[in-house]
């Protein structure tokens, strides 16, 4: 069976341009708004979402996203609740892939087949793991692909030609190609560099290569976009939801925020290719 992401990325292949993959947290800055940011991203531009799950340790996150999460789980943000969001969202769009994303910790808190269960259950479509090395595929990898669940893998600039293969065995949906070295939010110094090692991981697997960390405006993913089959941005988003708050509090402008800012980010998705 084709999953939502697989159909996805083909029909954008189709359109010759890469896809707009949104990152936001859930719960962030509080439940309901993050429910009304969830539900308003595909009309505003997103292709794909990418639904952060709250941890108080994100090893992998800059300043701006472990702040998000902060404010998520000092409002109460739980992975049930997370849950709770998607389908929530699912009521009203069947057709937009989902990605949790996040560590391993409370998915194993909340056990690991549980979890599947009410992830499938919920209408997620893939998970991206950080902490989780393909080492250790037994422990979830094998169990959501089992489950019909996509497994996106992370892939970096030390990830040589000898780990390539590793990383990618068990990888579905897409790779997700970390344009740096570091933690989110920094900026790309290099963006040759980015389009060689999207052309270096797509020699290895047919799979969609989509690009994220340090990409900030319509300009960065205009040019990204030129290589990348998927563009993604998190840190720029979360950021214009924290500087829409007032004493942390969601505004009237919280919302159209997000939206505005990713519907000039999808322009310039769209003119990669133009």
């Amino acid at each position: 069976m084709t999953s939502r992401i697989d159909a996805r990325f083909a029909a954008l292949k189709a359109e010759n341009r890469p896809a707009l993959v949104t990152f936001v947290m859930a719960g962030d800055p509080d439940f309901d708004t993050a429910q009304e940011v969830l539900a308003a991203l595909p009309a505003a531009g997103a292709d794909v979402i990418e639904l952060g799950m709250p941890f108080s340790d994100p090893m992998a996150d800059g300043v701006a996203i472990q702040l998000a999460g902060q404010r998520a789980l000092a409002n109460g943000q739980t992975l049930n609740k997370t849950l709770d969001m998607v389908r929530t969202f699912r009521k009203g769009d069947q057709k937009t892939p989902i990605i949790l994303m996040g560590y391993y910790n409370p998915i194993f808190i909340h056990g690991v087949d549980a979890f599947i269960e009410d992830a499938v259950d919920a209408g997620v479509d893939g998970l991206i793991v950080v902490d989780l090395p393909a080492e250790e595929d037994e422990e979830l990898c094998i169990p959501a692909l089992k489950a019909g669940l996509n497994f996106i893998r992370l892939t970096t600039p030390t990830t040589d030609d000898k780990r390539l293969p590793v990383v990618l065995k068990n990888t579905s949906g897409f790779v997700y190609y970390v344009s740096m070295t570091g933690i989110t939010g920094a900026a790309i110094k290099n963006r040759a560099a980015v389009g060689e090692a999207v052309q270096r991981i797509k020699r290895h697997t047919p799979l969609p290569v989509a690009v994220g960390f340090g990409i900030k405006t319509s300009e960065d993913a205009e040019k990204i976009g030129r290589d990348a089959d998927g563009i993604v941005m998190g840190s720029v988003l979360v950021n214009a939801i924290a500087e829409s708050l007032e004493n942390g509090k969601a505004t009237r402008v919280t919302v159209p925020a997000v939206t505005d800012l990713v519907s000039a980010l999808s322009a310039g998705v769209k003119r990669a290719r133009a």
